[in-house]
């Protein structure tokens, strides 16, 4: 994941989530409750949608693989199990094959896009990274791993459903530094598919951003990002409150630079959400102690909840008057 930009530069009202599911075809599978199936903030009788067990579960066998950098065969298989899964939820999916132009040379690279249909066609993208830090002996249990399993599961029970906009789940490859985080040695990943979009005309209908990065921290605890669109950290936390999960979407203000800021810079409104505050003093991140006994399936629970239940309140922000800014 990332560098700061400083150091480098009870329950959403009932009837918003019914008006949003209406017309959906099936039934949506709701998340089973689980109890010390893993530790983490949310309480075992909090009924919600993901399934807290699945989401800590995805983290695990991406974690079996080992170190999964960029252009690596061990993140060519977790390429394959992502896919995998999206397909199994009847989700169209497709590779975004690139090279990054890196330090080292040319990297091949693959964004994973899936697609859910939605009445309009005008696009909220749901978005994390699963690459990892090219560390030896790195396994990224939150830093690559959570991101990849919240976009799972929030894919996963999103599928039956028949969404205002449509979503397209993005999983983003090459968001790490291949040598340092510094200049345009990080954010491959997006960095293609925005400018590609903006090439061909696709990013016209790309209404807004959402970024989970890190969020599997057992001690969950996420600062509003300075970098995102207002309206867009507004909604997410205001929905956060309201489904009980305020305490873990702090009041106080960072700024990061991630995968959001190519896409914020081409206009479209944007919300990272990202717990930089990893182990005692941040002391686990990008090291060989981000591993699975530091991951909570609950505390991606949290977040992926929150960021589906805030869905209304983005479509209807997006419905009002259209702006040429991201604020």
């Amino acid at each position: 994941m990332l560098s700061p930009i400083t150091s480098k530069k009870n329950t959403l009202a009932t009837l918003a989530w019914i008006l949003f599911l209406v017309g959906t075809p099936g039934c949506r599978e709701q998340g089973a409750t689980v109890a010390n199936a893993n530790s983490g903030p949310a309480q075992a009788d909090k009924v919600t949608d993901v399934d807290a067990a699945r989401a800590f579960n995805h983290v695990k066998n991406m974690v079996a693989l080992g170190p999964r950098p960029a252009g690596s065969p061990a993140l060519r298989k977790a390429q394959e199990y992502i896919e995998n899964e999206l397909k199994s939820y009847k989700l169209k999916t497709v590779e975004d094959s690139f090279n990054g132009d890196t330090p080292h040379g040319k990297i091949p690279m693959v964004n994973i896009i899936a697609e859910l249909p939605g009445r309009k066609s005008d696009v909220v993208l749901i978005t994390g990274h699963y690459d990892t830090a090219p560390f030896p002996g790195f396994v990224g249990a939150n830093d690559g791993g959570s991101s990849a399993a919240s976009v799972l599961e929030m894919a996963r029970v999103l599928a039956g459903t028949t969404p205002e906009y449509t979503l397209w789940f993005v999983f983003f490859d090459g968001e790490e530094a291949v040598v340092k985080w510094e200049d345009l040695d990080n954010t491959y990943g997006s960095r293609h598919l925005s400018a590609k979009w903006a090439a061909d005309g696709t990013l016209k209908r790309v209404r807004a951003m959402i970024l989970v990065d890190m969020i599997g921290d057992k001690n969950l605890d996420i600062s509003r990002d300075g970098e995102s669109t207002p309206w867009m950290v507004n909604a997410i936390w205001d929905t956060a409150l309201q489904v009980g999960y305020g305490k873990y979407f702090l009041g106080n203000e960072a700024g990061y630079s991630d995968d959001h800021i190519a896409f914020e810079t081409e206009g479209v409104p944007v919300v990272d959400i990202i717990d930089f505050d990893y182990g005692p003093d941040n002391s686990y991140w990008h090291t060989n102690q981000d591993t699975l006994d530091k991951v909570s399936g609950e505390s991606i629970k949290v977040v992926s909840d929150v960021v589906m239940r805030a869905l209304p309140t983005i479509f209807n922000h997006l419905n009002g008057p259209r702006q040429n800014s991201p604020q």
